[in-house]
C-alpha cells in the first residue's frame, strides 16, 4: 500500500509567531477530510513563512 502525499498549494506570507497554532488547528480539524496543513520558514527570508496544504 503506498501512502502518496499531494500538494494542493503553497504560498509565502508573513511570519507570525502564532501562525502554528493556525495550522495546528486545521491539522487537528481537517485530518478527516485527508487534508494536512505544514509551515516552514523561507529559506531566503527569515521573515516570511512557507505555508502548503497537502491531500494525503
Amino acid at each position: 500500500m503506498e501512502n502518496k502525499i499531494e500538494t494542493l498549494s503553497t504560498v509565502v506570507v508573513d511570519y507570525q509567531s502564532d501562525l502554528y497554532k493556525i495550522v495546528d488547528a486545521l491539522n487537528r480539524t481537517l485530518k478527516e477530510k485527508d487534508l494536512m496543513f505544514g509551515l516552514a520558514l523561507d529559506k531566503q527570508d527569515e521573515n516570511k513563512a512557507v505555508f502548503t496544504i497537502y491531500r494525503t
